[in-house]
């Protein structure tokens, strides 16, 4: 069995290290470790998500970060929006821990748990992000978009960011056929930030 950080039990050795991440104002310190998704720094991808998300002020529910790895967007958004509850999930459970001790680390509220994808999840939101584990296949990716759907208030919405090379096209048909209202918000080097409200 090969590791990869959408596997369960990462096997391979940890070696904890921590990041300095500045990010839509705030500064974040992160502990990371072998086995998880961008160890080393913030990925593009998800830095490019967090700077195009805007949250609407006309839904009311949290917010759900589904794969938050160690965390980066769920805690960048708990920093920004004090006043939602903020659910973080993963299916790795090492990075389920990192998040966790980073959530105490920058001194933010959120719950953390470990979920095959939308498994444990209770609850409705009004937004869900995502930064999905495109290396898990296309039906994983596929199955984040469809089954967002089921875990957002009437108005709420799905963002997520995929490289075109990497699948944007066909997520974007795939949430179209979903979703009443789906935008691209934003293209930078080749990854397309998506908005699809329900």
């Amino acid at each position: 069995m090969v590791d990869h950080y959408f596997s369960q039990s990462p096997k391979i050795e940890s070696r904890p290290q921590v990041v300095n991440v500045d990010i839509c104002g705030v500064r974040l310190d992160l502990k990371t470790d072998r086995g998880v998704f961008s160890k080393n720094a913030l990925d593009f991808g998800t830095r490019t998500l967090l700077e195009a998300f805007q949250l609407s002020s006309e839904i009311e529910g949290g917010i759900l970060d589904v794969g938050c790895g160690y965390g980066p967007i769920g805690i960048t958004l708990s920093q920004l929006y004090p006043e939602c509850q903020v659910t973080m999930i993963d299916v790795n459970e090492r990075a389920v821990e990192l998040a966790k001790e980073n959530v105490e680390r920058n001194r933010v509220k959120a719950d953390v748990f470990q979920s095959n994808l939308f498994e444990e999840v209770k609850g409705l939101f009004s937004a869900i992000l995502s930064n999905p584990p495109i290396r898990a296949g296309k039906a994983v990716v596929h199955e984040i978009l469809e089954k967002s759907y089921d875990y957002l208030n009437e108005g709420g919405e799905l963002w997520v960011v995929i490289q075109k090379k990497q699948g944007a096209p066909s997520s974007l048909a795939k949430l179209k056929e979903v979703y009443s209202n789906v935008d691209i918000v934003r293209k930078e080097k080749g990854y397309y930030v998506i908005c699809a409200r329900r």
